[in-house]
């Protein structure tokens, strides 16, 4: 039903860009950086480290005709991005934040885009998300998350799924475990993924709350996200250390959580002994209803 995406061309930046930025990580491994890394929401109060060395990616994948932006929401540490069809403007739009929706909305009209939909990898719990305020504010805009995420939307996504700007599209792939309605979307030629809370630069999402299991995040992890090409590019809904992207081969040889056991990986996640998240009363309930309530 899609036309056929041009195959990537080979990557020049992305792995320079992700060792340079790591070699400025010097807090990385400390016992603090990993709980802010792997907890979502943890501490909206703290501002991201090396915030003055953070790059943003415009279109490290290089697939021709695809238009690509990396944006970042400071308070949560969110990652929303931007993707379009340079030649029909047709774009999507995921993880938007409410607190950044003026900005989103500015540069999709300076890049005179169509934004048909936007979508959430999961019902977040350290935000609100944008899309429902977002579609009061763009004629025709659908909104999309996961079946299985217990929200409303215009499109419930499942296992399989394409969702279609122009002539490209990203394949739904189900990653639960971080919430049962995780999901990962894949480029048509998966030189891109947008992984969400399931699998963290170094990390993953916690596995403590609304509906968390750690086998089921580990079995999705390696299941679903180890099994695209080692060059494929990984984009995360979060980073608390300035990191911006990462690979599929870099993740399954240095994650230090996920290169471990399935036994081991459980052990980690149960004794992670992480604070609840501080927006979670307050963005789930919205998040639930497309980020609407009471806002």
């Amino acid at each position: 039903m899609c036309s056929l995406v041009n195959k990537v061309r080979p990557v020049q930046r992305g792995l320079p860009l992700t060792l340079r930025l790591r070699a400025n990580a010097g807090g990385s491994s400390s016992t603090a950086g990993r709980d802010r890394r792997a907890c979502p929401g943890l501490s909206s109060n703290v501002a991201p480290l090396l915030a003055s060395t953070r790059f943003y990616c415009s279109r490290m994948a290089q697939t021709e005709g695809l238009l690509f932006r990396q944006l970042f929401e400071t308070g949560s540490s969110t990652y929303t991005y931007l993707l379009a069809d340079t030649e029909t403007k047709e774009a999507v739009l995921i993880d938007p934040v409410l607190e950044t929706i003026d900005r989103d909305l500015k540069l999709i009209n300076e890049l005179g885009l169509n934004l048909k939909v936007a979508v959430n990898t999961h019902c977040h719990a350290d935000h609100i998300t944008s899309t429902g305020l977002m579609k009061k504010r763009l004629v025709g805009l659908k909104s999309a998350i996961s079946k299985f995420s217990g929200a409303s939307a215009d499109i419930l996504l499942s296992e399989g799924d394409k969702i279609t700007f122009g002539k490209h599209y990203l394949t739904v792939r189900e990653t639960p475990g971080h919430t049962d309605g995780c999901v990962t979307l894949v480029t048509a030629d998966r030189g891109m993924a947008f992984t969400g809370d399931a699998l963290l630069i170094r990390g993953c999402g916690r596995t403590d709350f609304q509906q968390g299991c750690s086998k089921r995040l580990y079995n999705s992890v390696h299941q679903k996200i180890f099994t695209l090409p080692d060059q494929c590019l990984i984009y995360p809904a979060h980073d608390y250390l300035g990191q911006t992207v990462s690979t599929v081969g870099e993740e399954r040889k240095f994650n230090p959580r996920l290169t471990k056991s399935q036994e081991e990986f459980v052990d980690i996640m149960n004794n992670l002994n992480l604070q609840k998240p501080s927006k979670i009363d307050i963005a789930v309930p919205a998040n639930l209803v497309c980020g609407l309530h009471q806002v």
